[in-house]
């Protein structure tokens, strides 16, 4: 992205974005709520353009300025809060995944589901360890269940890159630590992760870079050694913080040095 801004009204939600993400990393977008990720994530799978389109504005996906959204989604994996609450019709586990397919809410009567496509869903469920819940309907599970079979909907296409937004989201600390265990199983393998989120217990070791969004703009990026910080996560969120890290696990503290 080269000069990417985005307006709602009068106002710069995204405000001369320059950014490269180069394949292969693993990315944490993160800012306080209102700073532009998820306008920026909309960018990302073609859910909306840039506002101004002159020659000094580049927005460009896997080398392309235009998708077809279909093909876009092959490579793109997508699990938003949004998604979540989309499923829910009588839709079980194992049709949300197979649903990932065709790129719709569950399984429609023109949707061919080949044997192909029924062994991929089952190793992916099964990688994600929920195959004992697949047959149960998606709203009637704890959102950490039925976020891991979102997400293994976005990867059954094997896509390049899985977009995680506000993951952790009404998770509770048994259900946030299995996730933590797929993410960084997802990682380790060819499919990259870019985690976008306000909350630092969402980020997993496998994190290299971090990009920081403040007032539509970005206020930081870099190695995970030079930004994610305690000083420039206090500036990013305008209150002096401590920033803990132990067995991968991370946390905000408020700093007592910084109290009034």
């Amino acid at each position: 992205m080269k000069n990417v801004s985005v307006l709602r009204g009068d106002r710069k939600i995204l405000d001369g974005i320059n950014l490269n993400i180069s394949r292969g990393e693993n990315v944490a977008l993160i800012g306080p709520n209102g700073s532009g990720k998820s306008t920026f994530i909309k960018l990302i799978t073609s859910s909306i353009y840039p506002s101004y389109t002159g020659d000094d504005t580049v927005c460009r996906l896997f080398g392309a300025s235009r998708w077809n959204i279909g093909e876009l989604r092959s490579r793109l994996g997508i699990v938003t809060n949004e998604l979540q609450y989309d499923f829910h019709n009588e839709i079980t586990g194992y049709e949300a995944v197979l649903s990932g397919f065709f790129s719709s809410i569950g399984l429609f009567t023109n949707h061919k589901v080949t044997e192909e496509m029924k062994r991929k869903a089952g190793e992916t469920i099964e990688t994600l360890e929920v195959s004992h819940l697949k047959y149960k309907k998606i709203e009637s599970m704890s959102s950490g269940e039925s976020r891991r079979f979102l997400i293994a909907r976005a990867l059954v296409n094997e896509p390049e890159v899985l977009i995680l937004d506000e993951p952790s989201n009404s998770l509770d600390i048994a259900s946030l630590i299995k996730f933590h265990n797929t993410l960084r199983t997802i990682a380790s393998q060819k499919t990259k992760i870019i985690l976008v989120t306000h909350s630092v217990s969402d980020i997993i070791p496998e994190i290299g870079r971090f990009i920081f969004f403040k007032e539509g703009k970005i206020f930081a990026d870099g190695k995970r050694e030079e930004v994610f910080t305690s000083a420039k996560l206090s500036e990013l969120f305008d209150i002096s913080v401590k920033l803990t890290q132990i067995d991968g696990v991370c946390a905000l503290n408020i700093n007592d040095a910084g109290k009034s």
